[in-house]
């Protein structure tokens, strides 16, 4: 029978991992374990404090006041003993362990998804997660070594790696032009159909720009359409059938303005502000990048080295 009531580190470091996720769920996934084992584990650590240390209601899990004073005072020796055991993990030899990437649900699928067969067949050693969502993905609370983002500005808190440099375009398909014309100005979108990115907030609104400096012409304008979808590849279908104008991001729509399946909309007028201006990979920061890491941010950015050029009319 045990009678030893000294905590296992491995409950404490349980304990700084169920501190960042608030889940026994996503603390299990995280660290390869039953949830009914976090459960077990955290109630032996609670008998071994004397006090309670976790929260707990039907929506979400919190620390008490002394089991959050508990994480934050060993969280950081956790971190140190994950550092140094990379650190010398990578001198082993070859690339290895585990990464959990996400990235946006399209971008995933037509840029990365092809290309993951070739790195994991030249780094036999490293396994692959691969979430595609296009929530915007808490890297610490879920346990994520990386985040593919296509974004303006990446956090200071975390590394970035710039992969390509990208941008927003208003296209539409030939069919739909022939039928509602042409615009000459952004103003008559309003009177258009429209297929805006849907994003939570309820009013859409899309703005452009011409020229540049004190001389440039800025104009929003309120958008409206039959279709809203939270997928690039969604709208760019509807794009293609005819259904509207679509604002897209180049890695959706380049391909088919080459294959002219569509065309440039306001082609003087530069979207702003809507999908970001570069593609980037971020991890949390810390003093070095695993050699796993760093093998597929290299992999990434050769995947993108090249963008996605948009061929001139």
């Amino acid at each position: 029978m045990k009678t030893d009531l000294s905590p296992a580190f491995a409950d404490l470091h349980l304990l700084t991992v169920l501190a960042q996720t608030r889940s026994y769920t996503q603390a299990a996934r995280r660290l390869g374990i039953s949830k009914a084992s976090v459960s077990t584990r955290i109630a032996d650590l609670e008998r071994a404090a004397g006090v309670p240390l976790v929260r707990r209601t039907t929506r979400s899990v919190g620390l008490t006041q002394a089991g959050q004073q508990l994480a934050d005072e060993t969280r950081g020796a956790f971190e140190r003993i994950e550092q140094s055991f990379a650190g010398i993990r990578d001198l082993a030899g070859s690339p290895r362990g585990l990464l959990r990437l996400t990235a946006p649900v399209a971008l995933g699928r037509q840029h990365i998804a092809p290309t993951l067969p070739a790195f994991l067949l030249q780094y036999p050693e490293i396994r692959l997660e691969l979430d595609l969502s296009d929530r915007f993905v808490n890297l610490a609370q879920e346990g994520f070594d990386m985040a593919i983002r296509h974004t303006q500005s990446p956090p200071e808190t975390h590394v970035a790696w710039l992969l390509c440099p990208t941008r927003s375009l208003l296209v539409a398909s030939a069919a739909y032009l022939r039928r509602r014309g042409q615009p000459a100005h952004p103003s008559e979108l309003a009177a258009h159909a429209c297929l805006p990115y849907l994003r939570e907030g309820g009013s859409q609104s899309w703005s452009f720009e011409r020229g540049s400096g004190r001389k440039a012409e800025r104009v929003v304008v309120a958008v409206d359409g039959p279709l809203r979808a939270n997928n690039s590849e969604v709208l760019r279908e509807a794009v293609l059938g005819g259904l509207g104008i679509g604002l897209l991001p180049d890695f959706s729509a380049a391909g088919h303005l080459g294959r002219r399946e569509l065309v440039p909309v306001l082609a003087g007028w530069r979207p702003l502000g809507f999908f970001g201006d570069g593609i980037h990979a971020i991890r949390p920061w810390s003093p070095q990048v695993p050699r796993a890491a760093q093998c597929l941010v290299d992999h990434l950015r050769a995947v993108f080295a090249k963008g996605f050029p948009v061929p001139d009319r």
